[in-house]
């Protein structure tokens, strides 16, 4: 559906507002214009380009420090933390994240970006990975932007492990999904509290 230029802008800015990740080639699509037309509209309305967006919400939110596990370690970039509580990250798909014959993204790829934001939204020095289930969606290619986000659904009774589940997007689309069972330092103490129990 043609919509005219007011209106266009209008859906544009709400669009950005709520997903500061959107490209201008997602943009381009959405309202069947080219994307010199996004830029143009961009530059109208004074919105950024993506990577100054994201550089933005970044210096905004990032206020907290990664406890488990060195900021440089995480696969991606955290954008947003709040530990014990929720975590993006946005990872960039490149020549060397894919395929060669098909330019398809190498799965790993995108279960470290998850699994690393699973570790870095615990809030203890000691975050490991007891079990994961996990579920490949759509495939994701060469040039797409995946943005992975976090979210610590609670604790296990039995083991005390902290449940986090993770879904990845590129655009509108789910691309990955995965709940992780995570080992704390927490577990340690209880491990040892039964271990002497035991005896």
């Amino acid at each position: 559906m043609k919509r005219n230029k007011k209106e266009r802008q209008r859906l544009l800015k709400a669009t950005i507002e709520e997903n500061p990740f959107v490209t201008d080639e997602e943009l381009s699509e959405r309202f069947s214009v080219s994307v010199q037309t996004i830029r143009l509209d961009r530059l109208e309305l004074s919105i950024p380009e993506l990577r100054e967006r994201i550089k933005h919400v970044a210096s905004r939110q990032l206020q907290t420090e990664v406890r488990s596990l060195p900021l440089e370690e995480v696969i991606g970039e955290v954008i947003d933390l709040e530990l014990d509580d929720s975590a993006i990250s946005i990872f960039d798909v490149r020549e060397e994240h894919v395929f060669r014959r098909n330019q398809i993204a190498r799965g790993h790829h995108l279960f470290a970006q998850a699994n690393s934001l699973a570790v870095a939204v615990i809030n203890d020095e000691l975050a490991l990975t007891a079990d994961a289930s996990l579920h490949f969606h759509q495939q994701v290619r060469l040039g797409e932007r995946v943005v992975a986000k976090a979210k610590v659904k609670g604790m296990e009774e039995e083991s005390g492990r902290t449940i986090v589940e993770v879904n990845s997007f590129v655009g509108q689309e789910l691309v990955f999904s995965g709940r992780f069972k995570m080992y704390r330092s927490k577990n340690v103490k209880k491990d040892e509290m039964q271990h002497e129990n035991r005896n």
